[in-house]
């Protein structure tokens, strides 16, 4: 009983810190992503030397192993939350490290609308922001959201790692109790419930992603 307890403390933990950290990645890729679009070239606003600065500044947060990157942050970590340990820390490498990943897979999203509809919105006389929000951003939905479940899967694989310097939630679980103390069925029902995490996280996202195909016709 008190594994079951152990676990689904754990299990909040995983999930607030997953939570945050999607939400505040997305704020921080997004806007990346819109203007990567827009100044690539034969686009709403072309300027080559921002598309490949920008591009040049995702790369390299890209490159980063996250445990690096999540050391690297420790004194980011303190001065926004006032610590360095537990879940609410974690947040903040979470978030850093996911922001370029979701950047750039909200750009392969938005790429991916017919460059035709756009041409079309501009002969019509729309603003660009009009666009965006119009036209680019909901005929994208589908991709956008395969994305998104592609990053929150991404960030729980994320949090388990970082329960092992101290972030808290399952992973920290599966390395304090089920490693470090020799406990195998708890090893055994952290991966399960990442498991169940993860299958279930991968089923709201196709069905949501069916109901709008469904729904387009």
């Amino acid at each position: 009983m008190d594994n079951f307890i152990l676990l689904g403390k754990a299990l909040g933990e995983t999930v607030y810190m997953v939570f945050f950290s999607t939400v505040f990645s997305i704020l921080l890729g997004a806007p990346l992503a819109i203007l990567l679009v827009i100044s690539s070239e034969n686009n709403l606003r072309p300027n080559i030397k921002l598309n490949n600065f920008l591009g040049m500044v995702i790369n390299c947060f890209r490159s980063f192993p996250f445990i690096i990157l999540m050391i690297l942050i420790f004194p980011l970590s303190r001065i926004i939350v006032g610590t360095s340990i537990g879940s609410t820390a974690a947040i903040v490498p979470l978030s850093i490290s996911a922001a370029p990943f979701v950047a750039r897979i909200i750009e392969g999203a938005l790429k991916e609308v017919d460059k035709g509809l756009i041409d079309a919105s501009l002969s019509m006389g729309a603003s660009n922001f009009f666009i965006i929000r119009k036209v680019l951003i909901p005929e994208a939905m589908p991709q956008l959201i395969n994305g998104l479940i592609i990053i929150i899967i991404s960030l729980i694989g994320y949090s388990a790692m970082a329960g092992a310097i101290g972030g808290g939630g399952v992973g920290d679980v599966a390395i304090r109790y089920g490693y470090l103390r020799f406990k195998t069925d708890i090893m055994v029902y952290s991966v399960l419930v990442i498991i169940g995490l993860v299958q279930l996280i991968q089923s709201c996202g196709n069905y949501c992603v069916n109901r709008i195909k469904r729904k387009r016709g």
